[in-house]
């Protein structure tokens, strides 16, 4: 990540007329990545900067592929950002000396996780539950896609919350469902893959870093599947998974805890 700093690869100056957002773009492996956002120091800003950069090295990791294996596919994209984005959560909410910054810190990247893989998800089922009912009753009026969008959404919080019909046709302003149909699935499968690896990570130490740093540097030229699996792991193995819901779990913990 150094060259980043060093050489000048990040745009992070606030100045009049700057777009919003941050990102990182990696264009082809002949040209080094940049990130882009709007820094203001913030702890938010930090764990921005983190995500971004970890795109960054991916890219850079992967510059070696041609260009056609370079941008790693949809379930991979999110790996070395999400898991730069780790790392530094795990160091800042130790640094922190306020209860409250930790417990404000936990809590946003709960928030982060709930968003990407549980709502995803439901997501998701909602985009089965439309397409299965198309089939079967053909053409479906903004009411029955409200219903199911409600019944998937409940089904997600349980007795935690009870939605009100203002939140029945939300689905409409996700792009997704009518551009690119069940592509949300990635995400989830993205952030519980690198929930899962970072949880393999806390228990190996340095052993694991070189068999990262060889996935990164994969790109796209092999699956998921491969990829991890030449790090010694099987996509097919539910404990894999379930370490990365027990690592959700144990922020849950910790939120608990600091909030006594």
């Amino acid at each position: 990540a150094e060259p980043f700093f060093t050489k000048r690869w990040i745009d992070a100056e606030l100045v009049d007329g700057k777009r919003g957002g941050a990102f990182c773009a990696g264009i082809t492996p002949d040209l080094h990545p940049y990130v882009f956002l709007n820094y203001t120091g913030q702890p938010r800003d930090v764990m921005t900067l983190a995500h971004e950069l970890g795109h960054g090295i991916h890219d850079v990791f992967a510059s070696d592929n041609h260009l056609l294996d370079y941008h790693p596919v949809l379930p991979m994209a999110e790996t070395a950002s999400t898991f730069g984005e780790m790392l530094v959560f795990d160091r800042l909410q130790q640094t922190l000396s306020s209860q409250e910054e930790r417990l404000a810190l936990v809590c946003s990247k709960i928030e982060d996780s709930f968003a990407t893989v549980f709502r995803q998800i439901a997501m998701y089922r909602f985009e089965q539950r439309a397409h299965l009912a198309r089939r079967e009753q053909g053409e479906l009026p903004t009411e029955k896609f409200n219903e199911l969008w409600q019944s998937c959404m409940q089904e997600m919080f349980g007795d935690a919350l009870t939605l009100g019909e203002e939140h029945a046709n939300w689905w409409l302003y996700i792009p997704h469902i009518i551009n690119t149909p069940f592509y949300v699935y990635a995400y989830a499968i993205g952030e519980l893959l690198v929930l899962s690896l970072y949880a393999r990570y806390q228990e190996e130490g340095e052993p694991f870093v070189a068999r990262y740093f060889d996935l990164l540097a994969g790109g796209s030229s092999r699956s998921p599947a491969e990829l991890v699996s030449a790090m010694g792991f099987d996509l097919a193995d539910r404990a894999f998974w379930q370490g990365g819901c027990d690592l959700i779990r144990q922020r849950v913990d910790l939120a608990r805890e600091l909030a006594k």
